[in-house]
């Protein structure tokens, strides 16, 4: 398998380098497509190949990732985003891979994009990755883009790690959706999705709540967007004090399947809001025997099949008065993250607690 690079940039001279770093050994051709930089980026990026080119700038971002597909002449196609990188361990995998490549035309990697005060991994979830540049394949959507693809599919176990250091983020990808709103450009469902989460961003509730009850009763979206649809449509009412509204709009995901643990962790959390550390107990206790999805393309959040169910009871069981169960959790939370910050304070919490007893 040889292996075409394909990124857009612009202003990245903070990062680039440190992702082209990580994967230069794992790709026979980089090419980089500048959106408009006026830093050192293009300069950074001729270090490592002299396929640069620009792009103008359209509010596109599928434009100008197609663009830059278009310009690969290897097997396959990798993307990634400035701020990404390969760790050493998934750099080796790839190079694995490639030297027996699996009979696909996508293969999908996990992209891991939070994690704990130690560095593991708390949030993640597949994206497809390398893309056979000989198959059908195109970007869609202004932002938030996506592959539309045919054909044979791989799961692979290799990570794209996301190290953003961005600090302030701007209202660009809402001002897109605006645009292409004002400009009589029909919202695809995924568009609709990715629209309603924008304005919860920038706590425009009332207006996210609507675009999203509307995407959800359209019965348009993909699955995994919807349970997402339903979490952020709970923090809107919740921000507003519905919170029964909040119940609700959780209790929607139940539509698409068993509760997961991020929804019954959701869910608990909503009723030790209202300090009813009974009920909220019944759905942390619920969310540590939920199975964990790998491959369905689901948004993972490793913590809530763990940690945070644990370190919730915790809380639950010190507040209805039953120490010995609560620090007993303290510890099983421990386990999981023995440097967490909660975990650590519960520790002393526990420790003067004794000494007063």
């Amino acid at each position: 398998m040889t292996i075409s690079l394909c990124m857009i940039v612009k202003d990245e001279e903070k990062v680039l380098a440190r992702c082209l770093d990580s994967v230069r050994n794992c790709v026979e051709e980089i090419i980089i497509v500048d959106t408009g930089s006026s830093d050192t980026t293009k300069e950074i990026a001729r270090r490592y190949t002299a396929r640069v080119y620009d792009f103008k700038w359209r509010d596109d971002f599928s434009a100008a990732r197609n663009f830059s597909f278009s310009l690969a002449e290897m097997d396959y196609i990798l993307w990634l985003d400035a701020d990404d990188v390969l760790t050493p361990e998934n750099a080796a995998a790839l190079r694995r891979l490639k030297s027996s490549p699996p009979e696909a035309d996508v293969i999908m990697m996990k992209y891991q994009t939070a994690f704990d005060e130690d560095g593991n991994c708390v949030f993640s979830y597949y994206r497809e990755r390398l893309i056979r540049r000989t198959a059908p394949a195109v970007w869609r959507g202004r932002v938030h883009e996506a592959v539309e693809f045919a054909g044979r599919v791989f799961y692979s176990d290799i990570a794209v790690t996301h190290r953003s250091v961005k600090t302030v983020y701007s209202d660009r990808n809402l001002r897109i959706y605006e645009r292409q709103i004002a400009d009589g450009e029909a919202l695809s469902p995924r568009d609709t999705f990715y629209y309603g989460r924008e304005l919860y961003y920038h706590q425009r509730y009332q207006q996210a709540a609507t675009v999203l009850e509307n995407f959800l009763r359209s019965g348009q979206g993909w699955r995994e967007n919807c349970i997402e649809a339903c979490k952020i449509l709970s923090y809107c009412r919740a921000a507003s004090e519905n919170l029964d509204g909040a119940l609700d709009a959780l209790t929607w995901t139940f539509r698409y399947g068993a509760p997961r643990a991020e929804i019954c962790c959701e869910i608990g959390n909503l009723f030790m809001q209202q300090e009813d550390y009974q009920t909220a107990a019944f759905w942390f206790e619920l969310a540590r025997t939920r199975p964990r999805g790998d491959v369905s393309g689901a948004f993972i959040s490793d913590d809530c099949y763990g940690f945070l169910p644990c370190i919730q009871l915790c809380v639950c069981y010190d507040r209805m008065g039953d120490r010995q169960k609560a620090e007993a959790y303290n510890t099983l939370a421990g386990k999981y993250r023995p440097h967490a910050p909660s975990y650590l304070y519960n520790v002393q919490y526990f420790a003067q607690a004794e000494l007063n007893a």
